[in-house]
């Protein structure tokens, strides 16, 4: 139990806890809008990123987060050009990203299982203060265009109708999540990190019963598995990243017998 008031430990907290509000919140819209993949997409170009910043003695953090926002707009861009198969600009963007991240690495500093599996104990300061940074904006924008982003996922069309800068608000989701990815990939790893975006958001729409409920409850989910999954894996010498996704699977399959109990 000493782990638990180690300063290495409590950073690693603190981190899991801001992407713990981030990831799931920007999640829900991409998850309603069918568009789950794109945090994959984003994981991939930001491992990129981070193997660049090894190679060139950057920040890691930095570039990577560049690399994702630079494939936030690439994305749209493709998506634009290819209306009628939109997932075609998320397989080419991926496909894109893993191809840097491999030419990176074989560079010159080998394949780092923390950019893919996560790191959170070896979390600084600094990275503490980017993590910040990003949870601010995330909450702030969301909060600010909460009704806009309600619309834009429910309603396109009517959101075109009404006069609504559909394309700008696309762009600013994308880029909000591109953020988020580049922040959380420290914490839970590129292979691990859509599921931090995604399983809190398929717990809550079972549970919820309206479109604000599903925000709280998936962040409550999402941090109830990060607070849950560090203590785990601190105390039996776990993985962090790979004992929180388990437990998130664990909730989500708990969640689905419970509710077909409920529906039986």
């Amino acid at each position: 139990m000493e782990i638990l008031t180690a300063e290495f430990f409590q950073r690693a907290l603190i981190g899991g806890l801001l992407i713990g509000i981030t990831a799931p919140l920007i999640g829900i819209f991409l998850v309603l809008r069918r568009l789950s993949m794109i945090g994959d997409t984003l994981a991939h170009v930001t491992i990129a990123g981070v193997a660049l910043g090894f190679l060139i003695q950057a920040n890691p953090i930095w570039v990577g987060l560049a690399f994702a926002v630079l494939a936030s707009f690439a994305i749209e861009k493709l998506r634009k050009a290819y209306k009628a198969y939109a997932e075609l600009s998320i397989a080419i963007i991926m496909s894109g990203g893993v191809a840097l991240a491999s030419l990176f690495f074989t560079l010159g500093i080998g394949y780092n299982t923390d950019v893919l599996f996560g790191s959170i104990y070896t979390l600084s300061r600094e990275d503490l203060y980017i993590v910040g940074a990003v949870t601010l904006v995330v909450i702030a924008v969301v909060a600010l265009f909460f009704k806009e982003f309600f619309l834009l996922t429910f309603e396109e069309d009517a959101a075109v109708v009404s006069g609504l800068p559909v394309k700008l608000f696309n762009l600013l989701i994308t880029v909000l999540t591109a953020l988020v990815i580049s922040t959380a990939i420290k914490i839970v790893g590129a292979l691990l990190v859509s599921a931090l975006i995604t399983i809190p958001a398929a717990c809550s729409l079972l549970i919820a019963r309206s479109f604000k409920s599903s925000v709280i409850f998936s962040v409550i989910i999402a941090e109830i598995a990060v607070v849950i999954g560090l203590i785990m894996a601190g105390i039996w010498n776990l993985a962090p990243g790979a004992t929180i996704v388990l437990l998130l699977i664990g909730m989500l399959i708990v969640t689905l017998i419970g509710k077909k109990g409920l529906n039986a």
